[in-house]
């Protein structure tokens, strides 16, 4: 009975270290979490632009101690809130454990005169260049070739001064760290954390280039869509001038060259759309095959096919496009000519019913189509009506569509993506492994 007392003190002992080992954040094994004092931080900043100013503000209200070096800080003293203290940026790098350096590139070199005060010191550079790929090295890695003594690491260089000063909303939220020390990493994500960020960790420095490139990338999001709908439409405009002007031309000797600027492009303008519309769809119908086949929604979908549900709201956006300009083509020919097209532009702009507007434009079609279809005088060269072609894509989403939304199959696919698996041996694997080589987006399966 002595012994008793003794073993639930041990019992009570261990219940407490478990909590305590849930209680922490499920960061991965290579970062530790470090619970630094924001009162033992002080933060400098090199620099006294817009940027710098907003980085000081923001970093006084989230609670951290902040000390501005100035090469005249008795002229930008007054930029800045009383509660931020000017002083040199002799003074300042002597003072401060963690330092902004928010001056330009170029200017680089006049950090060298401050060298004895970086010495052991955490460098986050935040400058951005004016070209993608300007130099053969990034501006942190040459940061840190200058000052070996110091750590450098890349980070803020995609948020604003405006987000700073304004909060964090939407896309900028997100800062993007990496550096060649861990311990340097853990601190300025906690710092970004603790500014109401999003830190992510980009691994070893070697990234900062690919950092610093970002912002000079417009749309890389919409690089693929755009380039896919200029394809669509030169192929459809040659074909229609083929079958349109060159076929009257040699068969009939008729010189209908005056189609080519508007009745020919508002040929292929219809038919982008209606193509574009369906390939929105046609991913989350393959998708779901892959998630039925599999009998899980945790494997990888492969990297062409993550990339192709995540631009989706851009194809989308471009088939309004081209059905918009296909209405305003439309008001250049006859009104009897363009009552034809009417339930097509109706159906592409309900972009709020999206597979209805599929489906009355696929219906539409096949309305107006028929006849043709079975018409030897519209093989012309032997080519098919250009109705007929834009018809392939819609024919293998919506017969999908209706084969998933037969009962038995749509409640196993529901019960898949609510986390049922058929067998509980789901692997996740790396990108570059052999069974899956993509990177498997959460967002994308929610919108299948």
């Amino acid at each position: 009975m002595a012994e008793r007392p003794s073993n639930l003190d041990e019992a009570q002992q261990q219940r407490r270290m478990a909590k305590k080992e849930m209680i922490k954040p499920l960061l991965g094994n290579e970062c530790e979490i470090h619970n630094y004092s924001l009162q033992k931080i002080t933060v400098g900043i090199l620099g006294t632009g817009d940027f710098a100013r907003s980085l000081a503000t923001r970093l006084v209200c989230s609670g951290y101690d902040v000390i501005v070096g100035s090469r005249y800080p008795k002229c930008n003293e007054s930029l800045f809130p009383s509660a931020i203290e000017v002083t040199s940026q002799r003074e300042a790098t002597n003072r401060a454990n963690i330092i902004f350096v928010a001056v330009h590139h170029e200017h680089y070199s006049t950090l060298n005169k401050l060298r004895d005060g970086l010495m052991g010191k955490i460098l986050v550079d935040v400058s951005n260049n004016v070209e993608v790929n300007e130099r053969e090295e990034s501006n942190a890695e040459r940061l840190a070739s200058m000052f070996p003594e110091s750590t450098v690491v890349k980070a803020f260089n995609l948020i604003s001064a405006w987000a700073l000063q304004s909060g964090a909303r939407d896309g900028s939220k997100q800062v993007m760290i990496c550096s060649n020390s861990q311990e340097a990493r853990c601190m300025v994500v906690e710092i970004a954390r603790n500014m109401g960020f999003i830190p992510l960790d980009f691994g070893l420095l070697s990234s900062a280039k690919e950092i610093e490139n970002l912002p000079l990338r417009l749309f890389p999001s919409w690089k693929m869509p755009i380039i896919l709908t200029v394809v669509l439409f030169v192929l459809f405009y040659v074909y229609s001038f083929i079958r349109k002007v060159i076929h009257p031309y040699v068969m009939k000797g008729q010189n209908v060259f005056y189609k080519i600027p508007i009745s020919v492009v508002n040929v292929a303008l219809p038919c982008v759309s209606f193509v574009m519309l369906s390939l929105v769809y046609l991913p989350g119908v393959l998708a779901a095959l892959f998630q039925l086949r599999n009998g899980t929604k945790y494997k990888r979908f492969p990297c062409w096919l993550d990339q192709w549900l995540q631009q989706r709201k851009q194809l989308g956006l471009l088939s309004f496009l081209c059905a918009a300009l296909h209405a305003v083509y439309s008001l250049c020919l006859p009104m009897r000519r363009s009552a034809r097209y009417q339930l097509l532009n109706e159906a592409s702009a309900l972009s709020r019913l999206g597979f209805t507007a599929l489906v009355v434009s696929t219906l539409h079609v096949l309305t107006f189509g028929w006849r043709k279809a079975f018409d030897s005088t519209q093989y012309k060269f032997y080519l098919p009506p250009t109705f007929a072609i834009t018809l392939i894509v819609p024919c293998i989403v919506l017969p999908t569509k209706a084969f998933l939304f037969l009962p038995c199959v749509n409640r196993k696919l529901k019960r898949i993506r609510r986390g049922w698996e058929t067998s509980h041996q789901a692997k996740f694997r790396e990108p570059g492994e052999a069974d899956s080589v993509a990177h498997f987006s959460m967002e994308s399966t929610s919108r299948v």
